[in-house]
């Protein structure tokens, strides 16, 4: 009994301490799953860039073997709009022990031609997010229950937008991302809580894709990706690189991340092997956190499954969405 809650209090202390993956944070969870063939999950700017409608599932199961631990489905498609422009949606459920929390967000992108010859394009993306976080009350204990301030599910529907732009430059790629712009409406819960109101979070995503030539069939991916939240000032940043082979429109690919708090460089939060392929017009990733701080002695890591499928081919006229 002492052990289990233990457990639950270790989880609950990590989880508002410094994990960036907080529910009332009204963002999807940001792990591994974004380098799984679906960089529109990472940025919105990213809507109609390639020759098909782009559809990915992923499960993300945190910190196996903890009880309630984190645990999120999402569902995300962007296809192209005429030549320059894209438009996407991701659907998304978060539970987090009694906490649960499940949103849509919509982007628009439009993608412009710096130099045609030397694949050098700018793209900017808008997105209408609109999240319920509830608590969920029915699981809690009797004592809990008996509580006279605890009577019934709380629930809070929130309306926000995010903007996004996108460089990229021959393999070179950046894309910088601003999150919830709008303040959290405290109207059913109450501010004495510490529950945080300025959700404005910062997203930075860069990398280059080296090949020898553009006959060549294996590709190297390094990119980084750092994480600002306005609130409280935690930071994050991800190390990753993809080692990538190609036979002919198929491809297959392993690669690592390295996450860590940009306070703490010497102590990752964890290491996260991965590996995918896909083959004719379906895609499928898995990747594995191993993690490295206090819980590691009650969790044997965390889990992110990603499949997809390319649906309805059709090429532009417009490199800027090649």
């Amino acid at each position: 009994m002492l052990r289990n809650c233990l457990i639950k209090i270790a989880s609950l202390i990590l989880l508002l301490s410094f994990m960036p993956l907080k529910g009332q944070e009204l963002t999807v969870p940001q792990l591994s799953q974004y380098l799984s063939d679906n960089p529109f999950l990472m940025s919105p700017a990213y809507a109609g860039i390639g020759n098909y409608v782009k559809v990915r599932m992923t499960g993300l199961t945190q910190w196996v073997g903890i009880e309630d631990a984190p645990d999120t489905q999402s569902l995300s498609a962007d296809v192209r709009l005429g030549n320059r422009s894209g438009a996407g949606f991701v659907l998304y459920n978060d539970s987090n022990g009694e906490t649960k929390q499940r949103g849509a967000k919509i982007s628009f992108a439009h993608h412009l031609i710096i130099d045609r010859h030397d694949d050098e394009f700018f793209s900017f993306a808008l997105s209408f997010n609109l999240n319920q976080f509830r608590i969920d009350i029915e699981n809690f204990d009797n004592d809990a229950i008996d509580d006279l301030g605890i009577t019934d599910d709380r629930s809070s529907s929130n309306p926000n937008f995010d903007v996004g732009g996108l460089y990229r430059n021959g393999g070179f790629y950046m894309s910088f991302n601003v999150n919830n712009l709008l303040n959290k409406d405290f109207e059913k819960f109450d501010a004495s809580l510490f529950e945080p109101n300025t959700l404005r979070n910062y997203q930075l995503y860069s990398g280059y894709k080296f090949r020898k030539n553009r006959r060549s069939d294996f590709e190297i991916e390094p990119s980084i990706f750092l994480q600002y939240f306005e609130n409280d000032g935690r930071s994050i940043t991800d190390l990753n690189t993809k080692f990538k082979w190609y036979d002919f429109i198929d491809y297959y690919y392993a690669g690592i991340t390295y996450r860590f708090l940009n306070d703490q460089l010497g102590k990752p939060l964890y290491v996260g092997p991965m590996m995918g392929l896909k083959k004719g017009d379906f895609y499928f990733g898995y990747s594995y956190q191993v993690i490295l701080n206090e819980i590691l002695g009650y969790s044997s890591g965390t889990h992110v499954v990603t499949i997809g499928i390319d649906l309805f081919q059709g090429i532009s006229n417009c490199t800027c969405t090649y």
